[in-house]
């Protein structure tokens, strides 16, 4: 049986930037730890950003693929070859780019890598980030390094040195009580660039692909 998940929600929090600000577009399911009633606690939030994707992808482009359990998507890694049979029932962690691979095997829909050397020049990849919402308005997934917490983008306000990303954090654990209760406890916020670890790389993963849903 599926679980029973909150959608959309980020929004709300939109309010705080009236101008210069490109959102998700479409509908998506908010996963997160224990979601499912499986325990990754500590490793499992690329996983969780992943299946957060694989619902929009579902509910906007009309795939009839469900969305993977993370046993799933280790199987998928283990047939394509980027992960060795080790992988199956493990707690290692993906990143973006076997996001990308899973997205393209499930869907057909390839992804664009944008990396940033360092967290202190995130500032170059807003516009890039601005056009992508505009453009196809699918959710992002962001992971680092150093800054190993994965997490989804679903907005970003382009303000020069002060801009942000609207961070959709996995890494809650507990039954959800509402889009406000998320939001008034930081797991769904805007995240000034300064507050990325500034030493830490950055890879995201960017669906090229838009919504067949009028939902602005």
């Amino acid at each position: 049986m599926s679980p029973q998940l909150l959608t959309n929600v980020h929004e709300g929090v939109h309010l705080n930037f009236a101008t210069n600000s490109c959102f998700v577009r479409g509908n998506y399911e908010y996963y997160h730890y224990l979601c499912d009633g499986f325990d990754d606690r500590g490793w499992g939030c690329g996983y969780r950003t992943l299946q957060t994707i694989c619902s929009w992808m579902n509910l906007n482009i009309a795939s009839s693929v469900k969305v993977p359990s993370i046993r799933d998507i280790q199987n998928i890694l283990v047939k394509m070859e980027d992960k060795p049979q080790s992988f199956l029932g493990s707690r290692q962690w993906i990143g973006s780019f076997e996001v990308c691979l899973v997205i393209d095997k499930l869907y057909d829909v390839p992804s664009k890598i944008l990396h940033v050397n360092k967290g202190d020049s995130l500032e170059s990849i807003v516009e890039s980030l601005s056009i992508h919402f505009e453009k196809f308005g699918s959710p992002v997934m962001m992971g680092g390094d150093v800054d190993c917490s994965s997490k989804g983008i679903m907005g970003v306000h382009n303000d020069g040195v002060n801009s942000s990303l609207l961070v959709v954090d996995p890494h809650y654990v507990g039954k959800e009580i509402s889009k406000e209760f998320l939001q008034n406890k930081g797991w769904v916020k805007w995240q000034p660039l300064k507050d990325f670890l500034s030493m830490s790389f950055y890879n995201l993963c960017l669906p090229q692909v838009q919504t067949k849903s009028k939902v602005t």
